[in-house]
């Protein structure tokens, strides 16, 4: 059972959701209508996943999701937004939210990202993905910039398919090795790259022409 946080400053939206789904047998563990309550329900729940609303008073979602991800490097946030070209999401993306959910989306493709996110998966689309890289160079930031060659084969593989996309099963049952090595080749691939997080290794891997989302 995929166990959910909601944040959103709007009740009736968050009824609306938990009405979803738990519907769909996931188990809403928390609600929390600013971001500072989010951080603490996040702290003491450890959801699957954290449905993050963008505008919240107290404190924003990016806010949020910034605070939570440097508590825990491996929470899943999805950004939930009105508006596909948000500037908020990018932000949020790239400090490690996996992705994002326009407000206006049916309930087949809410539940879809949430169980794909809960795999270990990043909805990181192509536009998603360029416009955030475009974001880093007009900002003048820049990803860590170890290169790539430093990763053996292995690992390289490793990368590729984490930026397509796969959840850690995926990518066991392609390499055919256990979870547990998966996880821990991640590891050591964030600490060789100097990277936080799997959006910031997929954003990475898409940077480098590892891996493309064509």
């Amino acid at each position: 059972m995929i166990r959910v946080l909601l944040v959103d400053d709007h009740a009736l939206f968050r009824q609306g959701l938990r009405s979803l789904l738990e519907s769909e047998g996931m188990r809403v563990i928390g609600e929390a209508s600013n971001g500072r309550e989010a951080i603490r329900y996040a702290a003491d729940t450890h959801p699957d996943v954290i449905l993050m609303d963008i505008q919240m008073p107290e404190l924003d979602g990016v806010k949020a999701t910034q605070s939570i991800l440097e508590i825990d490097p491996n929470a899943r946030v999805i950004m939930i937004t009105m508006y596909r070209q948000d500037r908020y999401v990018f932000e949020a993306v790239k400090a490690g939210a996996r992705g994002y959910i326009l407000k206006d989306a049916d309930a087949a493709t809410l539940i879809d990202a949430i169980t794909r996110v809960a795999a270990g998966e990043a909805l990181l689309d192509a536009d998603m993905a360029q416009n955030v890289l475009d974001d880093f160079r007009d900002k003048r930031e820049e990803l860590p910039s170890e290169k790539h060659a430093d990763l053996n084969e292995r690992e390289t593989m490793i990368l590729k398919l984490l930026a397509q996309g796969f959840s850690n099963q995926d990518i066991a049952l392609r390499l055919d090795i256990s979870e547990k090595t998966v996880r821990n080749r991640l590891s050591e691939i964030f600490t060789k790259l100097q990277l936080n997080n799997r959006t910031q290794a997929a954003l990475y891997a898409i940077r480098e022409g590892i891996a493309n989302l064509e």
